[in-house]
């Protein structure tokens, strides 16, 4: 298809239904991942609304200001990762189709339209996307919200409970989330501002390792972040062994830390990638698969930095919860108490669930970027086609680069959780004795990583993989190779 066909029909397509790009690929995963994300903090804040009223209602606790504390805190926390997980996944989802409309861009600047147009254009598109996932969610999370309340009220006999499901409140995190992908579109269309008219001769460009290396104001902030929060991180450490107080610098450090890690993942990944790749063998498909993930940093990166965060969340609250448990056994003489030790797990039973969620959205965004970057190859995949590869060399190559990428990640986001899970710990309670009595010493232990969750981890990320290439492969594979290398 030559570049004036494509100008010929895309604007009479786009007038015929105004929001026909809704139907592109990746817009309809990034509606998924605002509704989960807006769902979530609705079930996360009536839950607590309904404890709430449950602690009140009871003759002993009702006065409680701690716990009423310690609900909104983890509240916000959780709804807090949800939305930061989701702008990182919709920044990325948009900067990958922002990849795939490079030539429709450079058509546009063509003929008289400016980039920051176009940029606001799909600023919007990122606004309506987030509404309308948010609205989903909030209609979603209203009724599994008041199917629960319903369904503890009958199962613990609380008919002196009462508590109103819909309330105003509920429009917060749907609010957030909206504005949230809104701002998320806006970063990850920045590429726009880039694109050039001779580009319109051209498909999907991604940024070469060259190009990436070339960006020192971003890499130098990665940097700079990073170093900040890894530094805050080892403060609130020592300041653990002194005050409770220290998890607040140690969660701040986690943040700016992890940011700079997000900002400079173009950095990190690609030696990651390298290594795994050698571990991969040295078949066709397998060289192919690792080149690919290598040629292009950019696309690599996006792909594994949702996977990283997923199992950095999950990692980090197993090792935090296993960690907690080693602080105060060294807290109480060696020796943890049974029902305090049940009551944790339990806790970190309902925790797990609740950061589950976060992790399925990242695993959305891998799914939905790995398809995006096969259906905006098709060029380069029916290439492979026409230079002798079968059906099944293609799949294989789609596959091992999918495990390419969820290996790396994995391995990345064991290290960052064993690493932000111990240090969440120690800075919380390192000088915390079990005993209230007694006085106050530095409790100083090792990480404590526990077996079967990091056992489960690994084999959702193994499940994971093969679920995001399943749809790849077969669109790999689906195209004909003259007509993928007409296009």
């Amino acid at each position: 298809m030559t570049a004036l066909a494509v100008e010929e029909r895309m604007p009479r397509a786009e007038a015929s239904v105004p929001l026909a790009w809704l139907r592109e690929r990746g817009m309809g995963a990034s509606i998924l991942v605002a509704a989960l994300s807006s769902a979530f903090g609705v079930v996360l804040i009536s839950a607590t609304g309904f404890i709430g009223a449950m602690l009140r209602a009871d003759p002993y606790l009702g006065d409680s200001g701690t716990l009423a504390f310690v609900l909104s805190f983890l509240t916000t926390l959780l709804v807090g990762v949800a939305v930061y997980v989701a702008a990182i996944v919709t920044a990325n989802t948009f900067s990958t189709v922002v990849a795939g409309r490079t030539r429709q861009i450079a058509l546009l600047r063509l003929i008289g339209a400016s980039a920051r147009a176009q940029r606001a254009e799909i600023a919007r598109q990122g606004l309506i996307v987030g509404a309308v996932g948010a609205m989903l969610g909030l209609l979603a999370g209203t009724a599994l919200a008041a199917g629960g309340v319903q369904l503890m009220i009958g199962l613990l006999g609380l008919d002196g409970v009462s508590y109103p499901i819909v309330q105003g409140v509920l429009l917060l995190p749907a609010a957030i989330v909206a504005l949230t992908t809104w701002a998320a579109a806006w970063a990850g269309s920045r590429r726009v501002l880039t694109v050039t008219p001779l580009q319109a001769l051209g498909g999907s460009v991604e940024a070469s390792r060259e190009t990436v290396a070339r960006r020192s104001a971003r890499n130098v902030a990665a940097v700079v972040l990073f170093a900040i929060g890894g530094g805050l991180l080892a403060l609130g450490i020592l300041a653990g062994l002194v005050t409770p107080l220290g998890v607040v610098v140690a969660f701040v450090g986690g943040i700016l830390s992890f940011t700079g890690l997000a900002l400079g993942a173009t950095l990190v990944m690609p030696p990651v990638l390298r290594l795994v790749g050698r571990a991969l063998g040295g078949s066709a498909p397998a060289r192919l698969a690792a080149e690919n993930a290598l040629r292009y940093p950019e696309r690599s990166s996006r792909m594994a930095i949702g996977v990283v965060m997923g199992v950095t969340l999950v990692t980090m609250f197993a090792v935090a919860l296993e960690t907690v448990k080693a602080v105060l056994t060294v807290s109480a003489g060696g020796e943890l108490p049974g029902e305090m030790s049940t009551v944790i797990d339990s806790f970190g039973a309902v925790m797990m669930a609740l950061v589950a969620v976060s992790a399925v959205i990242a695993g959305v965004g891998l799914v939905n970027l790995l398809t995006l970057g096969v259906v905006q190859r098709r060029r380069e995949l029916g290439l492979l086609r026409a230079l002798g590869l079968s059906n099944t060399q293609v799949r294989r190559v789609v596959l091992l680069e999918a495990a390419h990428i969820t290996i790396a990640a994995l391995g990345t986001g064991l290290v960052l959780g064993t690493a932000y899970g111990w240090a969440g710990a120690q800075s919380l309670l390192g000088s915390v004795p079990i005993d209230p009595v007694t006085p106050r010493t530095m409790n100083l232990v090792a990480p404590a990583v526990p077996f079967w969750p990091i056992v489960a981890v690994v084999a959702a990320t193994a499940l994971l993989t093969l679920i995001a290439a399943v749809v790849p492969t077969r669109l790999a594979t689906r195209v004909a190779p003259v007509e993928a290398l007409a296009e």
